[in-house]
């Protein structure tokens, strides 16, 4: 190992003691080893952490890191009490990595005994080179499927949701056990096969939440998909790989489900255009279902140019534009996203030419958002149980414990409440569908910024209760809906939502584009 014979005192002590914490997963340690200070940075591929809270977070939700040891350091003092360490690492598993660090010399009020502790200010980390990333990507290749024919989509590669039949592979659906009984599929579901014509090449099979019950993104089997735009945070889900491939820029399109917002939700957190399409305009053979009357396929692009060629290399475009309808804003559901999220959509929608007029749901006939949400959480809960109920049954143990403990509440709802909810639903979706003829609602795809990787259960629970209240009234209504990326929230993203007539999703994506590109 190569040092620099000035190096100041206590400074390699310093380094072999955050090395040592590291291999431990001591975050006490950890914490301590970094200036306490919000100006304290930490940077890898997967972007940039400010702040020695936000530090704290990622590192108390990483889990640790591969075993390694340091093999050549190099030390450039800077000042008295500055220095720059450049070190290499060899990892045990193979592969090196390089570490750059600027360490200050300084007294925190918790220090004991005389004179001041050597602390890290600023980091980057290149790690050990990657065939892929497991926490995005259950397969990979390059291509995994290659296209069947040349057309508009050529070049373009897709990060397909591990719910899809893809020829050589079986559908995992978020959980290991599932895939390794899994049958290997020979056809390709008719949405996958629709890109595949258009041009398209399979770039790999993507993480999704386990049997698409969830919309986090955090995964406690394979590790949770970063968010592309903000590595503090949950990535959203349950097309939570799909969509961090397109977001990182190692797929153009990812293929996902929408049943309660899952192709929204990530969108919106990872400042992505995310299309849910009108119920049944898309054919699901060859998808693994969650709750049928809801399910629909989706996609996930970078730009709504991208997002249109995926819905019309799968849904031909009839040539005919719909007339024209005013925008309006639905009270009910504003009055759900926090209140920074309400003045940045406020601000937003005074920048439009033609700012939209308020409107109460409840004028139209559409029952409240909480009305919508119960209808949508008794069906879907009915359906995942009637889909997936007998194999979690026989395999005790094999869920991780949000998604168990959403199925076992499930299947514990009441079932004279469920029967009047299924009874209840084509009611609701027609008056839905018919208040929706002739206007296009338009709000926050969801409350907020998604929520940081160190919450806690409850807090995310809470998140889901208040997101399902925004994303229900399109699930329920079987309606098409486009979250495109149009506020920032503290630094994050967070989507505008369009929700229109059935039959409207060409249309939607294309006013999005223009609201949001003038």
């Amino acid at each position: 190992m190569t040092t620099h014979p000035d190096a100041p005192e206590g400074l390699l002590e310093a380094l072999d003691a955050y090395e040592a914490a590291l291999l431990t997963n001591d975050l006490d340690a950890l914490d301590d080893a970094f200036v306490d200070a919000p100006g304290t940075m930490r940077g890898d591929d997967r972007g940039l952490l400010v702040g020695h809270d936000a530090i704290s977070a990622f590192r108390g939700a990483r889990g640790g890191v591969a075993t390694r040891t340091l093999t050549r350091v190099e030390v450039r003092p800077l000042a008295e009490d500055l220095a720059l360490v450049v070190s290499v690492s060899r990892f045990a598993a193979g592969g090196h990595g390089l570490q750059t660090q600027l360490w200050r010399r300084t007294t925190a009020h918790d220090d004991t005994g005389p004179g001041a502790r050597w602390r890290i200010e600023a980091a980057h980390v290149t790690g050990r080179p990657r065939a892929f990333d497991p926490t995005v990507w259950r397969a990979v290749g390059d291509p995994l499927v290659a296209p069947s024919a040349s057309g508009p989509l050529d070049g373009r590669t897709v990060a397909v949701k591990d719910l899809y039949a893809v020829p050589g592979q079986p559908v995992g659906a978020g959980n290991p056990t599932f895939l390794r009984e899994a049958p290997v599929e020979t056809v390709a579901a008719p949405a996958v096969a629709a890109l595949l014509a258009a041009g398209a090449a399979i770039r790999g099979i993507a993480r999704t939440d386990e049997f698409a019950y969830n919309l986090t993104g955090r995964n406690e089997h394979h590790g949770t998909p970063p968010n592309a735009a903000d590595p503090t945070r949950l990535p959203g889900g349950s097309s939570s790989g799909s969509a961090s491939a397109v977001g990182l820029g190692t797929a153009d399109i990812g293929i996902g489900t929408d049943t309660a917002g899952s192709v929204r939700v990530p969108a919106s957190y990872q400042g992505l255009w995310g299309l849910r399409t009108t119920h049944g305009t898309v054919p699901r053979e060859g998808l693994l279902p969650l709750a049928p009357s809801f399910d629909t396929v989706g996609w996930l692009t970078r730009d709504a140019e991208t997002l249109l060629a995926a819905l019309d290399a799968t849904v031909p475009d009839p040539g005919t534009a719909p007339a024209p309808t005013p925008l309006v804003v639905p009270e009910e559901l504003l009055a759900l996203v926090d209140p920074d999220t309400a003045a940045a959509f406020s601000a937003f929608t005074r920048s439009l030419d033609d700012e939209p007029d308020r409107v109460r749901l409840a004028d139209l006939g559409v029952p409240a958002p909480d009305e919508l949400r119960e209808l949508l959480r008794l069906v879907q809960a009915a359906e995942a149980v009637a889909a997936h109920g007998a194999w979690i049954a026989g395999h005790p143990g094999a869920l991780s414990t949000v998604v168990g403990d959403r199925f076992a509440a499930a299947a514990a709802n009441d079932p004279a409440a469920t029967a009047d909810a299924v009874q209840r639903l084509d009611v609701v979706r027609h008056t839905i569908r018919r208040a929706l003829v002739g206007r296009t609602l338009v709000f926050p795809t969801v409350p907020g910024p998604a929520p940081l990787v160190s919450a806690d259960a409850a807090a995310l629970e809470r998140t889901r209760t208040a997101t399902t209240g925004l994303t229900s009234l399109a699930s329920v209504g079987g309606l098409p809906a486009v979250s495109a990326p149009a506020l920032t929230v503290d630094d994050a993203p967070v989507g505008v939502c369009l929700v229109g007539a059935v039959g409207t999703d060409r249309d939607l994506v294309r006013r999005a584009r223009d609201l949001t590109t003038r």
